[in-house]
């Protein structure tokens, strides 16, 4: 199955402020907050959504489309990703713009602030995925990650109109959102991935109960920490999963895109959903253990060791065959 990647591409800037948001923060003046944090570390790496998913799915053998907008100083970052597994030939790339830029500052309880400059982003809505599925030969599945919001609306119209399956994720563009735009985003889509407070929001903004949004998608993910992944379909049981766990956290950011990356592959490989939610699992905490989201390298006998120590050595012995050329 072809999987086609739509979302930003960025360049994460990742600063760590030693010390919690929380104790800096005056609850009678929140309407008015004007800090700064002195942050002791930053780390300039490659990042963006639909990077990040491709990338993973890249690294499992996939050979993943990335469709998305850059800037004109792409040109390293696209050697890296086709380098790395990733079709990078649906990419435009703004002849004036420059790549879009994640800032963000992580505390001490892995809270985390952040700023997105969408760049080259502006331009994504500019892209034809019909003419993208023609040209490469047709796709099995369109996930529609965080973008311009005109282009997520475009990708999604244009999806359902081909008859591809959707896998929605709004993740950080739920904030800038209306009703109609939020509704049009997830209604229909097989596959919903949110993270718990996205999963409250979604509901906020589209006004539907949860029961009304089960009723217009196939199975809805929601990514939960150190809690792990719940996967919840209409008229069935909620299925959950435990994450892998980890001593060693080192950057939170990016462990839901490789969770994705992961749960994606499964199902491209027509796995059961808890063992391909398994695999996202365990790629989730690999990120976890690395500072940036295209840093980390995945090794079969790392994975299958991190899902026997978690789910037992049933679990890992089910999926070391299609892992024997990681």
């Amino acid at each position: 199955m072809r999987i086609a990647v739509t979302g930003s591409i960025a360049t994460d800037h990742l600063m760590v402020f030693p010390g919690r948001f929380a104790e800096q923060l005056i609850k009678e003046q929140l309407e008015r907050v004007s800090l700064s944090f002195l942050a002791d570390r930053l780390e300039v790496h490659r990042g963006g959504v639909a990077a990040n998913i491709a990338f993973g799915l890249g690294l499992l053998g996939l050979d993943p489309l990335m469709v998305g907008a850059a800037g004109v100083d792409f040109a390293e970052y696209d050697a890296w990703l086709r380098t790395n597994g990733v079709d990078t030939c649906a990419v435009r790339v703004s002849e004036t713009l420059h790549t879009a830029r994640f800032v963000c500052t992580t505390d001490e309880d892995q809270n985390q602030i952040a700023t997105f400059y969408a760049g080259a982003m502006a331009e994504a809505p500019l892209i034809d995925l019909a003419e993208i599925a023609s040209r490469t030969g047709g796709l099995g599945l369109v996930l529609v990650g965080a973008d311009d919001p005109a282009a997520m609306l475009r990708h999604t119209t244009t999806a359902h109109r081909l008859g591809i399956p959707v896998a929605a994720d709004p993740s950080q563009q739920l904030a800038r959102l209306d009703r109609e735009q939020a509704r049009r985003l997830v209604d229909g889509a097989t596959w919903l991935f949110t993270n718990e407070y996205e999963a409250a929001l979604l509901l906020e903004r589209t006004g539907w109960s949860e029961e009304e949004l089960l009723g217009r998608v196939g199975t809805w993910i929601t990514t939960r920490g150190a809690d792990g992944v719940s996967l919840t379909r209409a008229g069935a049981d909620r299925l959950e999963i435990p994450a892998v766990p980890t001593d060693k956290i080192a950057d939170p950011t990016g462990a839901g895109d490789a969770f994705r990356s992961g749960f994606l592959a499964g199902l491209s490989w027509q796995w059961p959903l808890e063992q391909a939610a398994r695999l996202g699992c365990a790629l989730a905490t690999t990120v976890l253990e690395s500072v940036g989201t295209q840093e980390y390298k995945l090794l079969a006998s790392d994975l299958l060791a991190r899902i026997g120590d978690t789910y037992g050595e049933d679990a890992a012995r089910s999926i070391e065959p299609r892992l024997a050329g990681v």
